[in-house]
């Protein structure tokens, strides 16, 4: 494996951290009430986190730097997907409920035993907030975009 792969999934996870680390600065400190749709995102990043850093960890077996790679490359195309559908269908919404969001985050359970990270407390169209002038959801979708180049990136990096 390249020390390229290594930084570029060292990468991936970090920003992931960092956009979670943002979101909850913004739920904590700044009052904005997150969305079912905002949650599963978070959701998506750190799942992306804990893929690519088992990819760094195991690296030295045979294929799964890859499989760690196309595994991010899916989760950002799904976090591209779950984005968009914030931006372009849920936040025209007046709830949330009985979407996949909700339904997903409710049955996991991940809401109620995590709410400081999981909880649901708004509706998509109480979670539209707009930061430097672009709606929250745009950022994300920025953010899932360049997860999904840097994970193709290290996909077909050769070890």
């Amino acid at each position: 494996m390249t020390l390229t792969s290594i930084r570029t999934l060292n990468l991936i996870a970090l920003l992931c951290v960092i956009a979670v680390a943002l979101a909850l600065v913004s739920q904590h400190v700044f009052g904005i009430r997150p969305c079912a749709w905002c949650v599963l995102q978070r959701l998506i990043y750190l799942a992306i986190a804990v893929i690519c850093w088992l990819g760094v960890l195991l690296a030295r077996i045979g294929g799964l730097r890859r499989l760690a790679a196309l595994l991010a490359t899916a989760l950002s195309v799904g976090g591209i997907a779950a984005a968009w559908y914030q931006y372009s269908v849920a936040s025209r919404l007046f709830s949330c409920d009985r979407t996949f969001a909700d339904r997903f985050m409710v049955q996991t359970g991940l809401d109620a035993h995590m709410p400081w990270l999981f909880g649901i407390f708004a509706s998509c169209m109480d979670a539209r907030v707009h930061v430097l002038g672009v709606e929250y959801a745009i950022w994300s979708l920025i953010l899932f975009g360049l997860l999904a180049l840097l994970s193709v990136v290290a996909l077909i990096r050769r070890a």
